[in-house]
């Protein structure tokens, strides 16, 4: 098979989510009827259930909430699926908005009590400022929902972008039964199963099959035919163009929880989703039929196992074919490195892998070198800028009370840095060596705290700092310079792990009044890309 095939073959997608709307439940569901899992688990598990392939982290198992991103590959009706499964907290949104530079198309998951929420709202706007096609599973029809009208208007009205109903549902809250398929004209009835750990059984006809008649009540069935029938009205036709160029969302109906649509949603995807597109660097497309191999980390992740503790970083394949043992340029070093330590990765589950293409996301083990953002390539002129960074809102003081695990502290801290858990930041002149933690939320701290202690045996201590806000300075300020800064009462100088200058203060108005006493020295709320030597 060339390289043209097993790219079309390609989908790499990410769900996406407000905190609770049943992501993972989704993610786990989509792996069952993929033929990846036999039993799907759950997010709440008890004793004697399986836990979510996803959600691997014992502190994601203990909170019932995903922490850090997960990769899932596997094969489903001829294609290689790369299911990137998200946190939704917002907390974690640093973590989500690397990953979705990593994919070609997401499934958002709206929970059809509540429809459109904050976090949702955030990431639909991360997704269309990257062109990214959205498609849009609203979950939970097995319990009292907003009418489902009103669910396709607010979707218009919130979010400015086209609906288009690909399945309709049958019955609302505990009449839940199923959905119509408005494009094969088919009603799918489905049975519940216990838990929703296996496949639910259906049945099959048309809106006028005596099957289906006696399976539905006369109210169910009359009120599902008028708004089948408004619907026609309406006149909106299916449009791969516009789903494509993000001006239309289809809507899929069903349950996770209860593998209602499930099934129905994985083939519509599959078949209306784009295969890997090309990426433009420097105002240059590179496409992924391009020969030369070229993919960034967008992830590192510590202790996947943590009988090796070791460090696996994840690379988006973007362009050419990799092979395992092959030398590429690493953009961070400058210096040529070996590949020969590759994985497929399904969770926390990983197998070696030989070679992979353009979508697929690989794992690669043991190069302390490797950071978030850098490409790896066969041609040195490619040179990939995906990564957002983002701005601390949260800062902490990290001790270590135990004098005796300073090296599992030190080790363990400089591992989760490195993974972008948290961000670093020393202050100027300070006698004191210990580093203040930045972060987007303050969960972030909990998690390195619970992991430091879970994967290098170091119990920490944490102290709220006093700022709120962190600005960076032009990065080619000298000492000098800052010196002769005016600074408002309670802010500081620091320098980020770049050693780019940054000020800390109590709280915006103390920003604005530095930018209004030292004009001429510009402040920005986003971090320097550049690191100083």
């Amino acid at each position: 098979m060339n390289i043209t095939e097993e790219i079309q073959k390609r989908r790499t997608f990410a769900i996406i989510s407000h905190p609770d709307a049943g992501k993972t439940t989704l993610t786990e569901k989509l792996l069952l009827y993929g033929g990846a899992v036999q039993l799907a688990g759950s997010v709440t598990a008890r004793k004697n259930q399986r836990a979510t392939t996803s959600d691997w982290m014992e502190l994601e198992k203990k909170r019932g909430i995903s922490i850090s991103s997960t990769v899932l590959q596997f094969d489903y009706q001829g294609h290689r699926l790369n299911l990137l499964d998200t946190p939704g907290h917002k907390d974690f949104s640093e973590d989500t908005y690397r990953v979705l530079t990593a994919v070609d198309s997401v499934v958002m998951v709206i929970d059809s009590a509540k429809g459109i929420e904050p976090q949702t709202r955030k990431l639909f706007e991360v997704c269309r400022q990257r062109g990214v096609p959205i498609f849009t599973f609203m979950n939970k029809c097995d319990r009292p929902m907003k009418d489902p009208l009103a669910l396709l208007d607010e979707l218009e009205r919130v979010l400015g972008i086209g609906a288009f109903p690909v399945n309709w549902p049958i019955g609302n809250g505990f009449e839940f039964q199923g959905v119509y398929d408005r494009q094969t004209k088919l009603m799918h009835l489905f049975e519940r199963t216990v838990g929703g750990q296996y496949r639910a059984p259906e049945e099959v006809g048309g809106i006028d099959d005596p099957l289906v008649r006696d399976r539905l009540e006369d109210a169910t069935y009359h009120r599902t035919v008028e708004e089948l029938e408004m619907l026609e009205l309406a006149g909106h036709a299916w449009d791969d163009a516009a789903v494509l160029s993000e001006k239309t969302t289809p809507v899929f109906f069903g349950s996770a929880s209860n593998n209602f649509g499930v099934q129905l949603l994985l083939d519509g995807f599959l078949k209306h989703s784009p295969p890997p597109r090309p990426r433009v660097m420097g105002g240059i497309e590179i496409s992924p039929e391009n020969p030369n191999f070229s993919g960034f980390i967008f992830k590192i992740q510590a202790n996947l196992d943590p009988r090796h503790r070791d460090r696996i970083a994840f690379v988006r394949v973007c362009s050419g074919k990799f092979e395992r043992d092959m030398t590429v340029h690493h953009s961070r070093s400058g210096k040529r490195v070996r590949l020969s330590n590759s994985h497929k990765l399904f969770g926390n589950e990983r197998e070696t892998g030989d070679d992979a293409y353009p979508g697929d996301v690989i794992g690669l083990v043991g190069h302390d070198s490797f950071g978030i953002g850098d490409t790896l390539t066969t041609d040195p002129k490619i040179l990939y800028k995906e990564i957002p960074r983002f701005t601390p809102e949260s800062f902490s003081y990290l001790h270590n009370p135990n004098t005796a695990k300073y090296k599992q502290f030190r080790q363990g801290l400089e591992q989760l840095m490195q993974e972008g858990v948290i961000q670093a930041l020393y202050l100027r002149n300070s006698s004191v060596k210990t580093p203040l933690l930045a972060a987007v939320g303050p969960l972030q701290f909990e998690v390195v705290q619970f992991r430091l202690e879970s994967e290098y045996g170091a119990v920490s201590r944490l102290e709220a700092a006093p700022w709120t806000v962190v600005r960076w300075l032009p990065g080619d300020m000298k000492e000098d310079d800052l010196d002769a800064l005016t600074l408002p009462t309670g802010a500081r100088i620091a320098y980020d792990v770049g050693k780019n200058p940054v000020v800390l203060f109590p709280n915006e108005w103390s920003a604005e009044y530095f930018s209004r006493t030292n004009e001429r020295v510009p402040l920005s709320a986003l971090p320097l890309q550049t690191a100083r030597e």
